[in-house]
């Protein structure tokens, strides 16, 4: 029989929630209406429930990161044209491939090499080739770890983009690395939401919500989206009516209902959380309007970030807000892209430069901000997305017609900061840029390294769920790529 009392209370709050228009945004308040339809489901586990707050918690070992920014490429940047130089690849261009291709589109693709058309320079101290569309890359070259062995042996979009956010291709339902990285460590911040989203103003990129969802982990892990448009939180201040006083009151009092219901059903420790999170709501009317607030920087920062610029305005303006976000003390901030602009099957001569010119000159702003701010050597910048392209052509009507079809055999990604060595290219693809065949890196690989880079251990960061012990990679073969790393693990 339902226990009537408890379900006036719920109801109770709820309606005090919906009906008083307390002026939290309606981004707080749909994250902690998730967080209320979590807590109303108690865990049913042959093994004692995790913990579930984002309380600060001692990691593992010593950590080298804090703090981590995923610029995600959704698409499949083309390596061959921009991070691994490939003159066999050119000089050969227009024969026949000499071995067996996994396409992604049969009827499409073809066995004609294709050369690339942009020139590649070695730059920086460390001597790094880069293609002449990234010049804004050639600037960090010697505070960036070029990673061109990346392999997830899957051509798709969707099966790898879930391989690198949920550890294993193609699966739904599992949570992102950084939902991970909250369960692990909890906040450092008690004034905004850990895990932050910047999308696109386009629209949602490809595999839409659960690019940053917590799977089977409760929503308070989740990603809090923040609109790709001003305002970029609607309803941030309340009602002229309810400002200072009566809000306050209004929280006190809903926080005293909460903790009744606490004490009505002890040993829920999510109740608990959540009377917090409603305080979080109230301190982000002030902490968010600040950290969205980029009118305080200097001309020559909104300049480095190329905000006065058309093609760079708004990606440079959310690589700033992402610096922002780290620097009041979120944990982990990824921007995405509308759909898949780097997906480029045909007109990739056209396509191509016109995405490395809305990213480039913002990606590299990020690292030198932080470098210069002191924040990179906590800090760890992701650039990179989750397949490649293959050396041969697809859609052949012409050199201006000319595109790459899928490749998950060998790619590039780039990570620098946060205890990631410097200045370094690891891992290698073939003469044509098809397979990795040196310093093979998978998403398995990634998600241990950076972990590890948190001060987490893949195997010991435990969720229980469905009766099962679940880890990041799903018990799936990692390793911490400890050739990157600054210092390498402990033997």
């Amino acid at each position: 029989m339902h226990d009537q009392p408890a379900l006036a209370m719920a109801h109770n709050r709820r309606s005090f929630l919906r009906e008083g228009s307390l002026g939290i945004g309606s981004l707080a308040l749909a994250w902690l209406l998730q967080r209320e339809q979590a807590a109303a489901s108690p865990t049913k586990l042959p093994i004692a429930p995790p913990r579930v707050d984002l309380l600060p918690r001692t990691p593992h070992h010593p950590p080298q990161a804090k703090a981590m920014i995923s610029l995600f490429m959704h698409g499949g940047p083309s390596h061959m044209d921009l991070t691994d130089p490939k003159p066999e690849l050119t000089r050969l261009s227009g024969t026949e491939y000499p071995g067996d291709i996994a396409y992604s589109f049969v009827n499409e693709a073809s066995k004609k090499l294709l050369g690339s058309r942009w020139s590649f320079a070695k730059h920086g101290q460390s001597g790094t080739e880069v293609s002449e569309l990234l010049p804004g890359l050639a600037e960090i070259v010697d505070d960036v770890c070029l990673l061109r062995g990346m392999h997830t042996g899957a051509n798709g979009h969707e099966v790898s983009i879930r391989y690198f956010h949920g550890g294993i291709p193609g699966v739904l339902g599992r949570p992102h690395l950084a939902s991970w990285l909250l369960y692990g460590l909890g906040s450092e911040t008690q004034d905004l939401p850990a895990y932050m989203v910047l999308t696109d103003p386009g629209g949602l990129p490809v595999d839409g919500v659960t690019n940053w969802s917590s799977g089977f982990m409760p929503p308070l892990y989740q990603g809090t989206v923040i609109r790709p448009t001003e305002p970029r939180i609607l309803n941030l201040d309340p009602p002229p009516h309810l400002a200072g006083t009566p809000q306050r009151q209004n929280l006190d009092l809903l926080a005293r209902l909460n903790e009744l219901h606490a004490e009505r059903f002890p040993g829920q420790s999510d109740l608990t959380s959540r009377i917090a999170s409603y305080e979080l709501a109230a301190r982000m009317q002030t902490a968010a309007r600040d950290a969205l607030d980029i009118s305080q920087e200097t001309k020559a920062t909104l300049a480095m970030y190329g905000i006065d610029e058309e093609p760079t305005r708004e990606y440079g303006t959310r690589c700033l807000i992402a610096r922002r976000l780290v620097e009041r003390g979120v944990r982990f901030v990824q921007l995405f892209l509308n759909g898949q602009p780097w997906d480029n099957h045909a007109s990739l001569p056209s396509a191509l430069p016109a995405i490395c010119k809305r990213t480039d000159k913002p990606a590299a702003a990020l690292v030198k901000d932080l470098k210069q701010r002191g924040m990179l050597d906590e800090t760890i910048v992701h650039w990179g997305g989750e397949i490649g392209r293959l050396p041969v052509t697809q859609n052949q009507g012409g050199p201006e017609k000319d595109g790459r079809d899928h490749n998950g055999q060998g790619f590039s990604i780039w990570l620098a900061g946060g205890g990631i060595t410097p200045g370094m290219v690891y891992g290698a693809t073939d003469e044509f840029g098809h397979r990795a065949v040196d310093g093979i890196v998978t998403p398995n690989d990634y998600q241990a390294t950076l972990l590890h880079l948190f001060g987490l251990d893949v195997d010991q960061l435990i969720f229980p769920h469905a009766g099962r012990a679940e880890v990041a990679t799903a018990g799936r073969s990692a390793r911490v790529v400890s050739e990157i790393l600054r210092r390498p693990p402990q033997a």
